[in-house]
């Protein structure tokens, strides 16, 4: 079997054998491929036979044997011109390129759904901030599991990050004890957990799939076994296993419990009418205002017989 069929067999994690990078998963990681085999390897090429053919083409025709007598300037400033301003105009073609490749990297385009990634020693913990509840820790599978499971050992898990096709994935990435750092080869991801921030980066996986990634950064004597799962499927699929979870779907709201009927007797009448509201006391009211009226007349009459 050829080096590409067993590259598109193995999507999504190492292929043995392997030449080059993983197939890509998304656009960015076909930008970033496009940048290192296209850009970067030809001008590197280049500067790497230049460099040695000039080695060469000195130690042959002006060694002793060769060129006895040297020659006795110290400065070309023609020479000096070239080596100077040949690196610059190179570095300015690389910089076209590169500055592009990174704003792609941080020009997010309206994420669909978020994912919180937390790196603890020495496992991950996922959050859906878009979906309830909806959280679970991601360790890495025992090998017997892994093989009775198809998964690879050291790059399965028993939790994976469950994410839909073609949608725009926002995933925060912070630790929670040492420095992590969250890399999926397959779409171009390298992120750092630093405890106490939070850093953001983003993936569009293109087709459905298995993808692993590992722990980038040595965080301790488990750091090998910090392996990262994504399972990218159908949005159909996804919204399943978030139900599943017991998480909740965006824009999915409760339905409000309804009023209990009231419950209505063969003759017609209601078994429990709503009671009555109470009638009003005008003859009450006329009294009590009768009464006030007396009694600030006798008051009247009393300071004035106390005055006379």
């Amino acid at each position: 079997m050829s080096t590409a069929a067993r590259a598109e067999e193995l999507m999504g994690q190492p292929t043995p054998g392997g030449w080059g990078f993983q197939p890509s998963g998304d656009a960015i990681k076909r930008s970033v491929v496009f940048f290192h085999n296209d850009i970067l390897m030809p001008i590197i090429t280049v500067i790497c036979l230049l460099v040695a053919g000039l080695i060469l083409y000195i130690a042959i025709r002006f060694n002793k044997r060769a060129n006895p007598v040297p020659a006795r300037f110290t400065h070309n400033t023609q020479i000096e011109v070239i080596w100077t301003v040949a690196p610059v105009l190179i570095l300015m073609f690389i910089a076209i390129f590169s500055f592009r490749l990174l704003y792609a990297y941080h020009d997010m385009p309206k994420p669909d759904l978020t994912v919180k990634a937390t790196g603890n020693q020495w496992y991950w913990n996922y959050t859906y901030p878009d979906h309830g509840t909806l959280a679970f820790d991601s360790l890495i599978l025992p090998e017997e599991k892994a093989k009775a499971a198809g998964k690879p050992y050291r790059l399965g898990v028993d939790n994976p990050l469950v994410v839909p096709v073609g949608k725009t994935v926002r995933v925060l990435v912070t630790g929670a004890d040492v420095i992590h750092d969250f890399a999926m080869p397959a779409f171009g991801l390298k992120t750092d957990a630093v405890p106490g921030r939070v850093n953001e980066t983003w993936f569009k996986a293109d087709k459905p799939g298995i993808y692993y990634g590992q722990c980038s950064e040595l965080c301790g004597v488990d750091h090998a076994f910090m392996p990262i799962e994504i399972d990218v499927v159908t949005p159909d699929q996804f919204n399943t296993w978030v139900v599943a979870k017991g998480g909740k779907l965006p824009g999915a709201k409760a339905a409000a419990p309804a009023a209990p009927a009231a419950t209505v007797p063969a003759g017609g009448a209601p078994a429990n009418p709503a009671p009555a509201a109470p009638a009003a006391k005008p003859a009450q009211t006329a009294v009590t205002n009768t009464a006030k009226t007396t009694t600030a007349k006798i008051g009247h009459a009393a300071l004035a017989a106390k005055a006379a």
